[in-house]
């Protein structure tokens, strides 16, 4: 990799985000073409989204052991006690609850974290340590760098992590994915077949088995 110097990724080998074991990574080639503007954005998309699933997932945990007390909807008369954990709140908090959320981030995304270009990708003015839009700043060093390469590595596992979460939420009706409630699965034509183990249970990771046709399953089970 030494001897390949002409290399466009070379560009961003550098970069912020680039860890070991996998280094650089950019298996569909999106910055092979060294277009540094296109890298920067996608880099602040990548820092938005991960921050947001960071907070996504801290929504998904910490409902699970304390609420807001009182009234989410003095008027309709609905507590954030009543409001369930996960997907399911959706539909429980009130359409004028969910206007001022949006209100709320429109305003904070447009008053203290504007886009700056002449700053570094996600990196905005106002917006300080730990996202407290009062400006604060970490001193430059390699703490600061490692700060920020975590921030990075916290927000790709959040993003992996909350997508997981919505799945295991949308298919079970539960936050916390208890398998026991995804009753509609085609799997459970097979789960107490023999090979089924733990500690990995039922495993079909290519859906072989999701049409939970039994003369297939059989004809696979016996080959």
């Amino acid at each position: 990799w030494a001897l390949y110097e002409g290399s466009p990724l070379r560009a961003f080998e550098n970069e912020l985000g680039v860890q070991a074991p996998v280094g650089f990574f950019d298996p569909f080639g999106m910055t092979k073409d060294g277009d540094v503007e296109a890298f920067k954005r996608r880099r602040a998309t990548e820092l938005k989204n991960g921050r947001v699933a960071m907070l996504a997932c801290m929504g998904y945990i910490a409902p699970e052991y304390s609420r807001f007390p009182g009234f989410c909807s003095p008027t309709e008369g609905v507590k954030f006690a009543d409001i369930p954990n996960g997907l399911a709140a959706i539909g429980k908090v009130p359409a004028a609850g969910w206007t001022q959320i949006f209100l709320f981030l429109g305003i904070v995304e447009k008053s203290f974290l504007t886009h700056d270009p002449a700053r570094a990708p996600g990196d905005f003015k106002n917006g300080g340590v730990l996202g407290v839009p009062n400006g604060s700043t970490m001193m430059e060093g390699p703490g600061r760098t490692k700060k920020l390469n975590s921030e990075l590595a916290n927000g790709r596992l959040a993003m992996m992590a909350i997508t997981g979460m919505w799945f295991q939420d949308g298919l079970t009706g539960s936050a916390w994915g208890d398998w026991s409630l995804y009753v509609d699965s085609p799997l459970r034509a097979f789960e107490n077949e023999l090979g089924v183990q733990a500690p990995v249970g039922y495993f079909d990771p290519l859906g072989l088995a999701k049409d939970g046709d039994v003369d297939t399953f059989k004809r696979r089970r016996e080959v």
